[in-house]
């Protein structure tokens, strides 16, 4: 049986509850990702800043906000304020199916990954699961 680590991402880009909004978005822009998972000083997770978490918190377009002035707004904005706290969690042993399961009947967009002292050790995305999706696919056709 497939297990959570069998898919999940490993290598992680994290904030903590101090950086700012500023540096989220940049994250998100340059990693082309769309779920900040939120650590403290000992890696334990806290919550989830995502992409639309960043868009509830931008000024809209519509304000004729210039970039400059957005970016020196996100800079004051600590990505605590923000981020979601709650969000569900599951283990590297965790059943795969059942962690499809919980992405699909909740809608949500990821899952990290926790140990027993909820230490962060990886995130399971949809994009994992479509990646899945396309190797078995190309497994069918290749068959």
């Amino acid at each position: 049986m497939l297990k959570v680590d069998d898919l999940m991402t490993k290598e992680l880009f994290t904030l903590n509850e101090d950086d700012n909004l500023k540096m989220a978005r940049s994250l998100m822009d340059l990693q082309r990702i769309r779920h900040i998972p939120i650590v403290n000083e000992k890696q334990e997770f806290i919550g989830l800043v995502t992409h639309r978490d960043i868009l509830r918190a931008t000024i809209s377009q519509l304000a004729d906000i210039d970039p400059a002035t957005q970016g020196e707004i996100d800079a004051g904005i600590p990505v605590g304020e923000i981020m979601q706290t709650g969000i569900k969690t599951v283990s590297k042993d965790c059943l795969l199916k059942e962690a499809a399961y919980l992405l699909l009947n909740h809608k949500y967009g990821c899952l990290p990954v926790v140990n027993e002292q909820n230490c962060l050790e990886g995130i399971l995305t949809e994009a994992d699961f479509l990646k899945l999706t396309i190797s078995l696919m190309e497994a069918l056709e290749n068959g």
